[in-house]
């Protein structure tokens, strides 16, 4: 009976060890430290860690929720009628990242490790509805950036009074469905064909404008000569030729003066 009393020590002491707890946190990420409730006292909050840390070792029944503070992206999948009723697929990216020091509000108002689910993501998704439904489906890919534009506008200005804060907005995949992605090449088929033709009209002008400029060339030419060929000019060149002739060696022609300037007939000997 008289190691009784030492036992009744020793067995409170080994059950509280056994209880105690050392909450810790991973670099990235913020810990929110809350004693769950026991027989008697409140639990509840205790203190934040920044990771990397640890809360330390603790008699108390400590615990530890750790929320991820780093840029991380979301990603929705869409299925959504344009402005010409035509159903688009595609996606959209928003990189969202929490505040530094508002673990202890991201946990107690706004669902801890599933706030993106409650309090991000259906708005999201509604500004995202909304600018795509303003174009027509075969705009939007022309569009994409503008879209993502307006959408990270909405989502900043609902986000400025929470612990959140939007780094980016992404439009990914847009994928349509088969009856426009043939128009769509149907047109840009066009769009190439109607630049050959383009450019086959501008080399079927300069074609023209070089020939109209070589009729010009020889028009004038012919004005030239036209008005140099002077009867005298012309007795002029008779003569030379005969000059020329009558040097040769095995000339045999006769000339015949006939006409008032003297030019002759030529007949040449058989």
């Amino acid at each position: 009976m008289k190691f009784i009393a030492p036992l009744l020590v020793v067995l409170p002491l080994a059950t509280g060890l056994t209880g105690c707890t050392n909450p810790n946190t991973p670099a990235g990420e913020e810990g929110y430290v809350f004693e769950k409730p026991r027989i008697f006292g409140a639990g509840g909050y205790r203190g934040t860690l920044i990771g990397p840390s640890n809360y330390g070792v603790s008699l108390w029944r400590n615990e530890v929720i750790n929320i991820d503070m780093r840029p991380n992206t979301y990603t929705e999948n869409f299925k959504i009628l344009a402005k010409d009723d035509l159903n688009i697929s595609f996606n959209f990216h928003a990189v969202i990242a929490i505040k530094s020091g508002t673990v202890q509000q991201v946990v107690e108002q706004y669902g801890a490790e599933n706030w993106y689910v409650r309090f991000v993501r259906e708005t999201f998704r509604t500004y995202v509805r909304d600018e795509v439904q303003r174009y027509d489906s075969v705009a939007l890919k022309e569009n994409r950036s503008e879209i993502a534009q307006a959408v990270s506008v909405k989502l900043k200005d609902y986000l400025k009074t929470s612990p959140f804060q939007l780094n980016n907005v992404i439009v990914g995949n847009i994928n349509y469905p088969d009856i426009v992605a043939i128009a769509v090449e149907k047109k840009l088929a066009a769009q190439q064909l109607l630049s050959e033709k383009e450019t086959q009209k501008e080399i079927a002008q300069k074609d023209a404008e070089i020939r109209i400029e070589e009729a010009k060339g020889i028009a004038q030419a012919q004005k030239i000569i036209n008005e140099t060929l002077t009867p005298n000019y012309l007795q002029h060149e008779a003569i030379n030729a005969q000059l020329k002739m009558a040097d040769s060696p095995n000339h045999t022609t006769v000339y015949i003066p006939v006409g008032t300037n003297g030019i002759p007939l030529i007949k040449g000997a058989k």
